[in-house]
């Protein structure tokens, strides 16, 4: 998972690169690993920085001064089961043809086709590990095929969909051409999220494309618009085009996003998250009494794992007339620890970034709320933390149903063997992770508690949970070619 952004000022003598950088720390939740600007001058030249951090690390005064220029790309990366390299930061950059810039969020998974195209037909060099390395190239070389020393609105169209057609799996992108302008488009299924805003600017506007809602919010862009499935944005100073490139696949976005990655505050394909983590407070509460009521247990306070599940197990507590307590004190400085790379190291990334009070868990039965298990070592260790400070028993209820197939679209769960669900029932997950009792959100409620804020999504990517890959892959396939990629972006 990553956060991509572009921006373009009506005014090019005023730098960009300043507002991006704020913009990529209001998305730093969607990747800690790396992150980069590069911005392009009044001349076409592109600066660039880059490199692996947060932004906060990477971008101080004089590293965003010398970043010139009045449109500019920024991307910050999701840690990953791969490379680490400074070389993978984004955007990626190839001079040929005219320039391109790029920024990708997402994950291909026909990989090994691609770069054997890349190879042997149009004989262009990929560098890096990274599958959005290889996309850019696609993208290039379907520019240079058209040969021409400039080239139009119209090309950029072609060579777009003729990439779409070429490849598969999830992809939202940022893209810019040296003097010409910014870029935006999306996968035909609408995977991963990516939109418009537009901010009025003396006698001309600004526009920007960003992963959520939220960097619009922030920096007073309205009209916000998402990029619709196999839809492409070009933006230059002059005008403003979209067309669908090719035809809208089923539209089918990844539901992982509400459950987790995505900012409450942001609203993402019309769906507010904040009130799609209300309603999955709302329908795990009924899960929950009914599951409690069926083994005569009784709770006595309902305490969230921070951060995501906090308005989930408010819902949850008032529906069931419950206290509900932090039980848990974050350390704000700690990364998340189920995409760290190694069982040992997010197992000690979980005392180093939750402390349990004692005052909220001595001598009760505990309803621990959190949005979803993935392999289980952050539940488990936090589930031993409360009952190491007294907790009688320890019930978890998770926001979304067992994770028990690879996520091949962009996050980090290539391996079913590594997660906690796959094979267990629901009294074996318990087990394996030391809690009294799991009690699991069901799919159809978790899909409705998204959809209703919605109606015209008729699907989403639940592919984790049910292993129905929206872009019919199979699952042997997928893994080996997230394996492959070396990352999960």
């Amino acid at each position: 998972m990553c956060g991509i952004l572009g921006l373009l000022l009506h005014d090019p003598t005023v730098d960009c690169a300043p507002e991006i950088c704020e913009g990529l720390s209001l998305l730093q939740h969607r990747g800690q690993d790396a992150c980069g600007i590069v911005t392009c001058g009044p001349k076409g030249r592109f600066f660039q920085c880059k490199a692996n951090g947060m932004v906060r690390d990477i971008f101080d005064e004089n590293s965003i001064r010398k970043l010139n220029g009045g449109m500019g790309v920024g991307h910050v990366r999701y840690p990953t089961a791969g490379s680490f390299n400074n070389a993978e930061a984004q955007p990626f950059y190839v001079n040929s043809p005219y320039g391109i810039v790029f920024a990708h969020n997402g994950n291909l998974i026909n990989t090994s086709s691609l770069l054997q195209y890349m190879d042997a037909t149009a004989h262009r060099h990929i560098n890096t590990s990274s599958d959005s390395e290889l996309l850019l190239n696609i993208f290039a070389n379907n520019l240079q095929q058209t040969g021409k020393f400039r080239i139009n609105e119209e090309d950029i169209f072609t060579a777009i969909g003729g990439m779409m057609r070429q490849v598969k799996g999830a992809y939202a992108c940022v893209a810019m051409l040296a003097g010409f302008g910014i870029i935006a488009f999306r996968d035909p299924n609408g995977i991963r999220p990516v939109g418009m805003g537009v901010r009025r600017s003396g006698e001309g506007r600004d526009y920007l494309f960003a992963s959520e809602s939220v960097v619009a919010d922030s920096s007073g862009f309205t009209e916000w618009d998402d990029v619709k499935p196999g839809e492409a944005i070009i933006i230059t100073r002059s005008s403003v085009s979209r067309r669908q490139v090719v035809e809208a696949a089923t539209f089918a976005p990844d539901i992982f996003e509400y459950v987790y990655f995505a900012r409450p505050d942001s609203v993402l394909d019309g769906i507010s998250v904040y009130r799609s983590r209300m309603a999955m407070g709302d329908m795990l509460a009924e899960e929950v009494k009914r599951v409690l009521t069926k083994h005569n247990i009784e709770v006595d306070v309902v305490i969230p794992v921070p951060d995501t599940s906090r308005v989930a197990a408010l819902n949850l507590a008032q529906k069931l007339n419950l206290p509900y307590r932090e039980g848990f004190i974050k350390n704000r400085y700690v990364g998340r620890t189920f995409i760290m790379p190694g069982q040992q190291m997010r197992k000690k990334n979980v005392r180093r970034k939750l402390n349990a009070m004692a005052l909220e868990f001595s001598g009760r039965n505990v309803l621990l709320v959190d949005d979803s298990i993935v392999r289980g070592t952050t539940s488990k260790e936090i589930i031993q933390m409360a009952k190491d400070v007294g907790a009688k028993k320890v019930i978890v209820a998770s926001c979304a149903p067992p994770i028990r197939y690879p996520n091949v679209y962009g996050i980090d769960m290539p391996s079913r063997t590594e997660l906690v669900a796959y094979g267990r029932e629901e009294e074996d997950v318990a087990e394996a992770i030391g809690a009294d009792m799991v009690i699991f959100q069901t799919l159809p409620d978790l899909i409705e508690s998204v959809r209703h804020l919605n109606p015209s999504i008729t699907r989403f990517d639940c592919s984790v949970f049910n292993g129905d890959y929206v872009t019919g892959a199979s699952m042997k396939r997928t893994w080996r070619a997230s394996r492959r990629c070396g990352r999960i972006m």
